[in-house]
């Protein structure tokens, strides 16, 4: 499995894990999504994988200009 997928044309990542059910992957990604993520389930042979992306809203910049 590659650790990163481009879907819709946005870059996801692989949370490492193998879910054995659909049931068990989108209980995984309702905390996900709680969190702020965006996901992406996908399907191979029988083994289901969740993808994440969040997209950075804020950046926070800390000390002053040197």
């Amino acid at each position: 499995m590659d650790n990163s997928r481009t879907i819709d044309g946005k870059k996801y990542m692989w949370d490492g894990e193998e879910y054995p059910s659909e049931t068990a992957a989108q209980e995984r990604i309702s905390e996900y999504q709680a969190e702020g993520f965006e996901t992406e389930l996908v399907e191979e042979d029988g083994k289901h994988y969740v993808f994440t992306r969040r997209v950075v809203t804020e950046v926070v910049v800390e000390g002053g200009p040197v």
